[in-house]
């Protein structure tokens, strides 16, 4: 099943909980599948309200799964979870959280997008219970969330793509410094020389350059950003001028979109238009993306495969942040990105803990196995196996 059918399944499953909650209904089928393994701070049968899942879904238990501590049965999982952030792994999430709610039916975990930075924002104010993100969270604002320290856990990786319309150019190659000055609306016509440069024996329209980005604060950006940064900025002898973060001060002429989809939306109904979108999201809107050449000079399409290339080189930190982008290797793509789920280490409930420990967990252990055909890749074993000692460390 390719990622846009999935996405319309998922769909109909959620709009199916919806209308079951609103009658009540409580029913559960028989199930067939078996337990799993939280790690160590988890209690084995966390002991919080009982949900509804989703209607239509089966009921599974999952096989026990031991990572780095205690057993822990999926199917025993209780509570209500939530959580915002980064649109960048949504797809990803709302997969897992679909297929959790069939083998965990007294658990309810709820996502919303809203980009990195409200993710960020949300979990600082504890509005949420965890929050996806795309960028780190800055050593300056660290003070400022009032549930004290917290943990990254990596999730998924995946490509940016530079998505365009240019009907007339199904195959398009650009550099860091072509995009670079793209964005920055130094050049503003399809046909200027610098592109030209990158695409030999193509012939370029000179139809105007639509730049489509993000309004809201989004890892996206910053990854996109520290992309342009590490490979076209002042210390790599180019003239990107915007710096990174996950909200730059866009030039005049630009086109603000919510969220990736709301990226993707712009540049499919936009001939001309480019824009930095997520694989899943792009596949999603049926659009076009570019080749883009890499620190080895290589063209590189954005694929899960090019991206486990770009993260074999990558450099895990101590606290599992890192950068994927500009990575070294021939096979590498260049715009690469990682994400997290960040959730505090102290929680006031050990039930709510052990509700998020086992939703992060199943995040990456079966929910790990879905990845690719949703557009994301795995963690490598080795990553996977320090994020779970990452949710060990939530408890009460």
């Amino acid at each position: 099943m390719n990622s846009v059918n999935r996405r319309l399944v998922l769909a109909g499953i959620i709009s199916l909980s919806i209308v079951a909650a609103a009658c009540g209904s409580s029913s559960k089928t028989a199930s067939t599948s078996a337990p799993t393994t939280l790690p160590t701070a988890a209690t084995t049968t966390p002991g919080a309200a009982a949900t509804t899942a989703p209607a239509g879904a089966a009921t599974t238990e999952a096989a026990p799964t031991t990572t780095a501590g205690a057993t822990v049965d999926f199917s025993k999982l209780s509570g209500s979870i939530v959580g915002s952030g980064a649109t960048f792994p949504k797809g990803f999430y709302d997969d897992a959280i679909a297929t959790l709610a069939g083998i965990a039916p007294d658990l309810k975990v709820e996502y919303g997008g809203g980009g990195s930075g409200k993710g960020r924002s949300d979990l600082q104010a504890q509005v949420v219970d965890f929050a996806g993100t795309d960028g780190v969270v800055k050593d300056a604002d660290k003070a400022g969330y009032k549930g004290g320290d917290f943990v990254y856990v990596p999730t998924v990786i995946a490509p940016i793509t530079m998505s365009y319309n240019l009907p007339s150019v199904p195959k398009l190659q650009l550099s860091a410094t072509s995009i670079s000055a793209i964005f920055q609306r130094t050049i503003t016509k399809w046909n200027d020389p610098l592109i030209v440069a990158d695409n030999p024996g193509v012939t370029l329209p000179s139809t105007d350059i639509v730049v489509a980005r993000r309004a809201d604060g989004s890892g996206t950006t910053e990854n996109f950003t520290k992309f342009l940064n590490a490979a076209a900025g002042p210390d790599a002898g180019g003239d990107w001028k915007l710096a990174s973060g996950s909200e730059v001060t866009w030039p005049d002429g630009t086109q603000a979109g919510d969220g990736n989809s709301g990226v993707a939306q712009i540049v499919s109904s936009t001939e001309g238009a480019i824009g930095y979108v997520d694989l899943s999201d792009a596949k999603a809107a049926k659009l076009t993306f570019a080749l883009v050449k890499n620190k080895a000079g290589k063209y590189i399409e954005p694929t899960l495969e090019a991206t486990t290339a770009a993260a074999e080189n990558a450099k895990i930190n101590d606290d599992l942040t890192f950068f994927l982008g500009w990575a070294d290797g021939d096979a590498a793509y260049p715009i690469a990105a990682q994400t997290w789920m960040i959730a505090y280490v102290k929680q006031a409930d050990p039930a709510k803990a052990a509700a998020i420990r086992g939703f992060l967990t199943y995040l990456l252990t079966d929910g790990q196995k879905a990845a690719a055909a949703i557009d994301y890749a795995p963690l490598p074993a080795a990553l996977q196996a320090k994020a779970l000692a990452n949710i060990a460390k939530i408890g009460a």
